[in-house]
């Protein structure tokens, strides 16, 4: 990991689908939505892009912002997820339009289908956060660092607004063709941005 902007594409992680049954909100085993997980799943597997847009930036405490680099952000529940922090990766992660339209085309057709599309997408992005953070987590192990868990804006007093930033400092609309609405929603919606702490 640099503290230049990067691009990575990810192959597929391997689908949970326990989360993605719990996303879907639905209790017990499941058991009964077997048959529609497994053909949802079918019809979802190739409509994904997994790619993660990353750089990182020296982090600076000061007596009442916490200075990321590329912005100052007063949020204490930041500072104090970063306690011990030399630097932070700042990152942006997708797994594209596909599953947004899979959703909306059967948001009429058939509500449980899209209920169950919406839910593969968020085991989707989730998983994907979770390689990037691995490998993250592990290069810096190999260098002597370590890693905090990941912290997002709209996280405890970190602004949503702040995805305004990262967006910008990423370059996300041209790198992943991310891009934020007027409420701070991103599109594609299986995104993520977020900020990790590097001891």
């Amino acid at each position: 990991m640099t503290d230049t902007l990067c691009v990575k594409t990810y192959s597929a992680p391997k689908f949970n689908t326990e989360d993605i049954l719990r996303y879907a909100g639905v209790r017990g085993d499941g058991t009964e939505f077997d048959k529609i997980l497994r053909e949802c799943l079918d019809e979802a597997r190739d409509v994904f892009t997994y790619r993660v847009c990353f750089r990182e930036f020296p982090l600076v405490f000061e007596s009442d912002r916490i200075n990321l680099g590329f912005v100052k952000t007063p949020s204490a529940d930041l500072r104090k997820n970063l306690s011990g922090c030399a630097s932070v990766t700042i990152f942006a992660a997708t797994v594209g339009l596909g599953i947004d339209r899979l959703t909306a085309r059967y948001s009429s057709l058939s509500p449980v289908r899209a209920l169950f599309f919406q839910a593969i997408g968020a085991e989707r992005i989730e998983s994907l956060c979770d390689a990037f953070n691995g490998e993250l987590s592990a290069s810096k192990s190999a260098l002597g660092r370590g890693t905090r868990p990941r912290f997002s804006p709209g996280y405890g007093d970190l602004p949503l607004g702040l995805q305004k930033d990262i967006l910008r400092v990423l370059d996300c609309q041209r790198k992943l063709g991310l891009s934020l609405n007027e409420s701070l929603m991103m599109s594609p919606s299986k995104s993520v941005t977020a900020i990790v702490g590097v001891t």
